[in-house]
């Protein structure tokens, strides 16, 4: 993937890795697009990024993805780099979740993390590849090879990206369009909630790690403790999660 001069547009680009992935691309010389639910969050983006573009556009509704892919391609034609970033993680007890009548909670997070970037990818792939050099960059997580058992949902939703990932890219191996997976580990942001993260990796470290594989051209790239996860075995895979549920059963008894 090419580094600069191109336009590039964020899902959930306002906080966290979004919006640090939005800082240094436009550092790098990119015009950057990024969307989000809360206006005042985008608007205080936009306010630290001044040369940042804004949309209000919540991704749990197909109208509204569609009705994104429109706005951009009428609106920013040159738009080359699709980055499918937003994600909510939702932690609970299956015993104690309420599936009858609260299932619209749970279901927020299957759309947004899997259904948003699904459908999102098949409206610009099209589009993308009639591009000389276009790129789909969909991050999903370090929890899609070892699953978080108290985020199930969360884990779940991210394997399932990473499925479709690889098979988009083989799909789009013979066009102008490369497909790139991002798997954060635990990064210091506050998804899930506030202070739930502040053990993971800095979120500025981490997002110049990202950058660096990217110019090293990688199709994976992790960082940090997913580097190591994204090749684990199986019998490391079970061990990992046991021992990770075993340390956080007591968060959500």
């Amino acid at each position: 993937m090419k580094l600069t001069g191109n336009t590039i547009l964020i899902t959930g680009g306002s906080t966290g890795i979004g919006f640090a992935f939005a800082e240094r691309f436009i550092q790098a010389g990119n015009t950057v697009i990024v969307t989000g639910r809360r206006e005042n969050a985008l608007q205080h983006a936009k306010e630290k990024l001044p040369g940042l573009i804004t949309l209000v556009n919540d991704l749990n509704h197909e109208s509204e993805r569609t009705a994104l892919f429109d706005w951009v391609t009428a609106n920013y034609p040159e738009v080359n780099v699709l980055v499918n970033n937003a994600g909510i993680q939702q932690r609970f007890n299956v015993l104690k979740a309420d599936a009858k009548n609260g299932w619209d909670y749970f279901n927020h997070e299957m759309t947004t993390n899997i259904e948003a970037p699904i459908q999102l990818s098949m409206l610009f792939a099209p589009y993308l590849a009639a591009k000389e050099e276009a790129t789909i960059i969909n991050v999903t997580s370090g929890l899609a090879f070892t699953p978080f058992a108290i985020a199930p949902i969360y884990s779940a939703t991210k394997a399932a990206l990473h499925s479709f990932t690889m098979s988009l890219r083989h799909q789009l191996s013979d066009t102008s369009v490369e497909v790139i997976e991002v798997a954060p580990p635990a990064v210091n942001t506050d998804l899930g909630g506030t202070e739930l993260h502040t053990h993971g990796e800095p979120l500025d470290a981490f997002a110049d790690g990202i950058f660096k594989g990217l110019e090293e051209g990688k199709k994976e790239i992790g960082y940090g403790t997913s580097v190591d996860r994204l090749r684990m075995s199986r019998d490391e895979v079970d061990e990992y999660v046991a021992n990770m549920y075993k340390a956080t059963k007591n968060t959500i008894e």
